[in-house]
C-alpha cells in the first residue's frame, strides 16, 4: 500500500500512539545487542526511495537523514539514528515505482530510483555501503555500516525482455518482487484479476533466468498460483520481501500453508510485514471499511477533494482503529516458523511504504520490542539470529552458488 495523499498526515498521527511502546528490559537490550553484534539484522524492504521521490521531488537537500525524519512536513519512518536505535545492519532498499505505469516508462523510473539510492549511499559514507552478495553483507556489518541492497518491486518494468532483466541485475538489482498490485503479462497479482492461473511460460521463463544470474525471485504481491508456480520451477531458493501469514490474517498478500510447507525444500524466506492490515484481522476489516468510505466520499463529492478529507476525519473519529500491537506481528512469525520451519522466516517491515504500523514498531527503530516478545516465548539466541538475518545470508549464499554454477 502506498498513499501519499493529503490524508498522510492524517493517517500517521491516528495511528502513531508512542506511548503504548513496549518496555523492553535492560537485561533484554544486552542480549539482542549481543546477538546483533554477531548477525546483521537484515529488513527485506523499505521504501525510502519511493517516499523522497513523492513527498520531496527526490530533492536530498530537503531531507537529512542524520535528523529526526518526524519532523519533517510529511513524517517519515527512515533516519539513520532510529536505524542505529533499531539495529539495522542490512536493508534492501526497494527501488519501487506505481503499478499505474507500464514499460518503457515504468523501465526509465525504475533505472531513476536506482539512481537515486545510488546518491543516497553516496551522501551518506560513513552510515551506508552498497551490497551486491552474502559476503558483501557480512564485510559491512562488521565494518559498522549498514549494508544497502536493492529490491526491484514490480516485474513489468521489464518489458517482457530478458535483456532488461540482465540489465537491472548488472545495476545492482538483488531481488525482483515478479509483480506489484496489478496482474501484468506473465504473471498473476495477489490483487487484481487473475489471468495465467499463475505464471504463464514467459513467466517461468523469468524465475528461470533469475536463478541463472543470481537474482532472488521475491513473491510478495503474486497470487497464490503464481507462487506455488514460482516455487515448483525455482532451483534455488525464492523469498518473500514483505509478507505475513494467510492463516492468522486473511489479507491475500499473505502466504497460505501449503506455500509455507513448500519452503521447507526451497530453501527460502518468508518476510514478516508489519503492515498492520497485513498483521491484524481486525485492523484488515477496519482498513477496508475506510477505504470503502473514502470512495464513497470521493464519489458524494466529485472534484471536491477537501470535503471528501474533512468526510473521512470525521468517520475515523467515530471508527477509531483497532489496536495492534507486536504480539499481533509476533504471531505471524511463530505461525511461519511452525509451518515452514524456523530457518524460514525472517523480517520485511515495509517501512515508509505504508501508513498504519502496530503500536510500538511505528519506525525503524522497531524490531527490538518484536525480538523481546519472542524471548519472552521462548525464543533462543540462534533463533532469534536465524530470523534477524541468517536465514535470508543462507538463502542468499544458495542462490549465488546455483548461480556460479549456472
Amino acid at each position: 500500500m502506498r498513499l501519499f495523499l493529503p490524508l498522510l498526515a492524517l493517517a500517521f498521527s491516528a495511528f502513531a500512539p508512542a506511548s503504548h511502546a513496549q518496555d523492553v528490559s535492560a537485561r533484554e537490550s544486552a542480549r539482542i545487542e549481543r546477538i546483533l553484534r554477531r548477525t546483521p539484522l537484515i529488513d527485506g524492504h523499505n521504501d525510502l526511495a519511493w517516499s523522497l521521490r513523492a513527498n520531496f521531488d527526490s530533492d536530498l537537500e530537503r531531507v537529512d537523514l542524520n535528523s529526526d525524519t518526524r519532523e519533517l512536513s510529511t513524517p517519515m519512518h527512515t533516519d539513520f539514528p532510529r536505524l542505529r536505535a533499531g539495529g539495522v545492519g542490512a536493508q534492501f532498499w526497494s527501488v519501487y515505482v506505481p503499478a499505474r505505469y507500464s514499460a518503457p516508462e515504468s523501465t526509465a523510473l525504475v533505472f531513476e530510483q536506482i539512481d537515486l539510492m545510488q546518491r543516497i549511499i553516496a551522501r551518506y559514507p560513513r552510515q551506508l555501503e552498497f551490497a551486491d552478495s552474502a559476503g558483501d553483507i557480512v564485510r559491512i556489518h562488521r565494518a559498522g555500516r549498514i549494508a544497502s541492497m536493492f529490491g526491484m518491486e514490480g516485474g513489468e518494468a521489464i518489458n517482457n525482455n530478458l535483456a532488461l532483466l540482465r540489465s537491472f541485475r548488472r545495476a545492482g538489482v538483488l531481488y525482483m518482487t515478479l509483480t506489484h498490485a496489478t496482474t501484468i503479462d506473465w504473471v498473476d497479482s495477489a490483487t487484481d484479476a487473475p489471468q495465467h492461473e499463475g505464471l504463464s511460460p514467459f513467466g517461468e521463463e523469468v524465475v528461470r533466468e533469475m536463478n541463472r544470474i543470481g537474482m532472488l525471485a521475491d513473491l510478495s504481491h503474486v497470487s497464490a498460483d503464481a507462487m506455488r508456480d514460482a516455487i515448483r520451477v525455482s532451483e534455488a531458493p525464492v523469498i518473500f520481501s514483505h509478507s505475513s501469514a494467510f492463516a492468522i490474517t486473511a489479507h491475500p498478500r499473505n502466504v497460505p500453508d501449503d506455500v509455507l510447507e513448500m519452503m521447507r525444500a526451497n530453501g527460502g524466506v518468508v518476510m514478516v510485514n508489519f503492515n498492520a492490515p497485513f498483521v491484524s484481522e481486525a485492523m484488515r476489516a477496519w482498513s477496508a471499511q475506510r477505504r470503502a468510505e473514502d470512495a464513497r466520499l470521493n464519489s458524494l463529492n466529485p472534484g471536491n477533494a477537501e470535503a471528501a478529507h474533512a468526510g473521512l476525519a470525521a468517520w475515523m473519529e467515530a471508527n477509531p482503529h483497532p489496536r495492534v500491537t507486536v504480539s499481533d506481528v509476533a504471531d505471524h512469525v511463530e505461525h511461519i516458523a511452525r509451518v515452514a520451519g524456523h530457518a524460514h522466516v525472517g523480517l520485511g517491515a515495509d517501512y515508509d511504504g505504508v501508513f498504519y504500523l502496530p503500536e510500538g514498531m511505528e519506525g525503524v527503530d522497531g524490531y527490538t520490542p518484536l525480538f523481546a516478545e519472542l524471548m519472552r516465548r521462548g525464543w533462543s539466541d540462534a533463533e532469534i539470529a536465524a530470523l534477524a538475518g541468517g536465514n535470508l545470508l543462507r538463502a542468499l549464499r544458495e542462490a549465488e552458488r546455483f548461480a556460479h554454477r549456472s
